[in-house]
């Protein structure tokens, strides 16, 4: 990612940000809230236009301005490219687990071998597949969502504070989770306060004032802060 410029109306929330990150790597990104990490992670998975740019995945372009100055992107290499794991919850609330990963999981057998010995299997779903969405826990539903980021295999995860309101029990599969997807060679950016969820991370980044500044990735506590 390279030079990402975006806003809100007048408001300038990203001014040149630019990281990159390889296959097997995490990269953690920290700052103040309303900062725009989350604008960032938007888009990235594509459901926030920036305004100036580029974004490449593995080398094919999601996101450019090229040399006509006008902002384009490829939604099939964002889609095939991408998972993302927002803040809010995305599951519909009156259907059960199963139903909500089927609009994910077209194909049958897929999602069963998922469940059963696949990353939906390490995540816990199936324990609680026919259990209704909107009755599930916070952590349940956080779960679920992974899972459904997951569809298709993805090789870049984006996760926007997976671990925020979960109980230590769900953070530390969560954690636990990523760590196996990263020993699979996945892309994984995520947006953190944690400093569990940092522990993953190879590469850190404070957003501020609309840029990242790489740092110090053994940066912990008041001395991290202190960057914001």
């Amino acid at each position: 990612m390279n030079n990402i410029t975006s806003s809100y109306g007048r408001k300038q929330i990203l001014s040149g940000a630019s990281f990159t990150a390889g296959r097997g790597e995490c990269v953690g990104i920290v700052g103040a809230n309303g900062c725009g990490k989350s604008t960032l992670l938007s888009v990235l998975a594509g459901t926030l236009k920036p305004k100036k740019g580029e974004v490449l995945y593995y080398g094919q372009m999601a996101w450019g301005d090229g040399s006509t100055g006008r902002m384009h992107g490829d939604r099939e290499v964002i889609r095939r490219m991408t998972g993302y794991v927002p803040q809010e919850n995305p599951l519909i609330p009156e259907l059960t687990v199963y139903d909500n990963l089927r609009l994910w999981y077209p194909d049958k057998k897929v999602l069963a071998q998922e469940l059963e010995q696949g990353f939906l299997s390490l995540l816990g779903i199936g324990a609680y597949k026919d259990k209704q969405a909107g009755r599930l826990s916070g952590g349940m539903k956080k779960r679920v969502s992974i899972g459904i980021a997951m569809a298709g295999m993805p090789p870049i995860l984006l996760l926007d504070e997976p671990g925020a309101a979960l109980d230590l029990v769900c953070k530390e599969d969560i954690r636990r989770y990523l760590q196996t997807y990263l020993e699979r060679k996945g892309t994984v950016v995520i947006t953190t306060h944690e400093e569990s969820e940092l522990d993953l991370c190879h590469k850190i980044y404070v957003m501020k004032d609309g840029q990242l500044l790489q740092t110090d990735n053994r940066l912990r506590g008041a001395a991290l802060v202190g960057m914001f």
